[in-house]
C-alpha cells in the first residue's frame, strides 16, 4: 500500500473526552455527570438545559484538555500507523472557550505521544480545508466550506453508530484499521 496522509481527530479518537468530562464533573460538583446514555455528538444535547452552563464551565476549566485520559489503544495505533510509513497528523478543532484548550491540546500530544508529535498537529475549525487521504474522526457528519479531499472513517462511539455508510474504526479492534498496516 502506498503511504497515505492520515488525519486523526484528537478528542473522542485519541483522547477520552467524555471520561474527562465525567471525572471533572464529579470532582467539581461532587455528583455524577447527569447523563444516562450518550446519543449525540454534542454532550449538551444529552443533558437537561439546566446543566448546560455547568458543562461549559467544565470545558473551559484550566487543565481540562491536558488531563484527558487517552482512549484505549489510540496512542499505540497512531505510532503504528506512523511506523507503517504513513504521514500521520492530528487534526483537531478548538472549542469556542479556547483560552486553555489550544495550548492544552498541544501539551496533551507532547505528553502522550512525544514532543516530536507536536509538529504533527493541525488545528482547524473547518477540517474540510485540510488535505489528506483519510480523516479518522468520531463526528458523524463533518461539514465545512469546501468539499473534503479526505475519506471520512468514523471512530466508533455509541453516539455515531447509526452512521453505517462510513468505514468504522476502533483502536481495540485492529482488524478495523489493519488495511492501513499492509
Amino acid at each position: 500500500m502506498a503511504p497515505k496522509l492520515i488525519l486523526l481527530d484528537q478528542d473522542g479518537v485519541l483522547a477520552d473526552f467524555e471520561q474527562g468530562v465525567r471525572q471533572l464533573w464529579l470532582q467539581t460538583f461532587q455528583q455524577p455527570f447527569p447523563m444516562q446514555q450518550r446519543r449525540h455528538f454534542y454532550l449538551r444535547q444529552d443533558i437537561a438545559p439546566q446543566f448546560h452552563q455547568q458543562l461549559s464551565q467544565i470545558y473551559a476549566t484550566k487543565g481540562f484538555f491536558a488531563a484527558l485520559p487517552p482512549l484505549a489503544g489510540g496512542i499505540a495505533a497512531a505510532k503504528r500507523l506512523l511506523a507503517a510509513g504513513h504521514d500521520v497528523r492530528i487534526c483537531t478543532s478548538p472549542i469556542q472557550e479556547y483560552h486553555y484548550c489550544v495550548t492544552e491540546k498541544f501539551d496533551w500530544v507532547g505528553e502522550h505521544l512525544g514532543e516530536d508529535w507536536v509538529n504533527r498537529i493541525i488545528l482547524a475549525k473547518d477540517k474540510t480545508w485540510v488535505r489528506g487521504d483519510i480523516l479518522i474522526d468520531d463526528k458523524p457528519q463533518i461539514t465545512g466550506s469546501l468539499l473534503p479531499q479526505w475519506q471520512h472513517w468514523i471512530y466508533d462511539q455509541p453516539y455515531n453508530r447509526n452512521e453505517t455508510h462510513l468505514h468504522r474504526v476502533s483502536w481495540t479492534q485492529p482488524e478495523t484499521w489493519a488495511e492501513l498496516l499492509i
